[in-house]
């Protein structure tokens, strides 16, 4: 059931809302949380597929809020409006969906109208596809959630945005550019569980301007305390992990994007599943757990600038032999600086570092 309302108000929606329930004949609310979605026109039908199909897992009511952009001065100048699409029963799923189109000063204001529509007594969970805040804890809508999602590899600059995120992180906050990599990390500890032997360095490829690939290798260098190398491939996505232990390389290496091969010394290699997976099964991992991910906030201020760079990425970050030279100075530098200054924050916490071993206990976890 679909129902259109133009220049509206949340309370007509929450009738619109009650009123459609009635209809099909289920009264009751059986949904879990508040999902809102906060994206354009350009992104809505996609993440609004996302949300319906992760709803199936997670029954919820989703709120789509899509700020109109005035393309005129008397558009502009316009009286604020609320435009609103319903839906309840098979058009929303398992679930209730409202799309929120909003226009003039009242885009500026979403969290007002946001605000009378959530669960009652049920969490609230902010996800933006695209345009995401650089502080979403401090944004209106992210400040009503208990958790919030974005995703870096959307970002112009995703490098410079991970960057970002450390500074401005608030437990609560998450990226799917790190739900991307569950399955890479839950894989490379069950391989670490399988030798007992001390890994001396690791590599991470990856195709250029994917963020996961720093975000594993920050992971990796976090609890293994071990220097880590970002080298740059064609993809798609993360092709491979080396890892060099004093029992021999242990590599984990997917150069299709679904099928991986993993290749432990002395032991036959074997193929495993590692596909790469859609946005609605992303979401659906997120929606599992709303506690703050220490293990993310832990990788995340890692920091990139201490990540070394093959000499394919620092041929391509300089584009030149020179400005290759001068990038790599610079990175030295600020890694040093970055060293300096967390090393009066890690002498203590030293000697609890954990073994090889015990990545696959403590690391895993998601």
């Amino acid at each position: 059931m679909k129902i259109d309302l133009t220049d509206t108000t949340a309370g007509e929606i929450n009738k619109a809302l009650i009123e459609g329930r009635r209809a099909i004949g289920t009264p009751a609310v059986g949904m879990v949380l508040t999902l809102v979605i906060v994206t354009d026109e350009e992104n809505a039908y996609d993440a609004l597929r996302a949300a319906s199909d992760a709803s199936r897992e997670h029954p919820s009511r989703t709120l789509v809020v899509i700020r109109r952009v005035s393309r005129s001065p008397r558009d502009r100048n316009s009286a604020s409006r609320l435009d609103a699409e319903v839906r309840v029963g098979a058009e929303a799923g398992t679930g209730e969906t409202v799309i929120l189109r909003m226009y003039g000063e009242v885009s500026d204001h979403a969290d007002s109208v946001v605000l009378p529509l959530l669960l009652p007594d049920a969490p609230v969970v902010v996800w933006w596809p695209v345009n995401a805040p650089l502080d979403p804890a401090e944004d209106p809508l992210g400040a009503l959630a208990q958790r919030r999602v974005t995703d870096t590899y959307a970002a112009e600059q995703p490098v410079r945005e991970l960057a970002a995120r450390a500074e401005t992180y608030t437990p609560g906050d998450t990226d799917l550019a790190w739900t991307r990599i569950t399955p890479w990390r839950s894989m490379l500890a069950a391989a670490l569980d399988q030798v007992d032997c001390e890994v001396r360095s690791v590599e991470v490829e990856g195709e250029e301007f994917n963020p996961s690939c720093e975000l594993l290798a920050m992971w990796l260098a976090d609890r293994l305390g071990v220097p880590v190398q970002r080298s740059l491939s064609s993809g798609p996505g993360l092709t491979a992990v080396r890892m060099e232990t004093t029992c021999g390389p242990v590599v984990l290496d997917r150069a299709d994007g679904s099928l991986a091969n993993l290749s432990i010394k002395g032991q036959p290699s074997r193929a495993v599943a590692l596909q790469r997976r859609d946005t609605a099964e992303l979401i659906a991992e997120e929606l599992r757990r709303l506690d703050p991910d220490d293990t993310y906030a832990a990788a995340l201020r890692y920091g990139v600038e201490r990540l070394s760079m093959g000499a394919d990425a620092v041929a391509t970050l300089g584009g030149a032999p020179e400005k290759a030279a001068e990038k790599t100075a610079q990175d030295e530098a600020a890694a040093a600086v970055a060293v300096a200054e967390s090393e009066a924050g890690t002498e203590e916490g030293e000697a609890q570092r954990p073994t090889p071993n015990s990545l696959a206990r403590k690391a895993a976890s998601k």
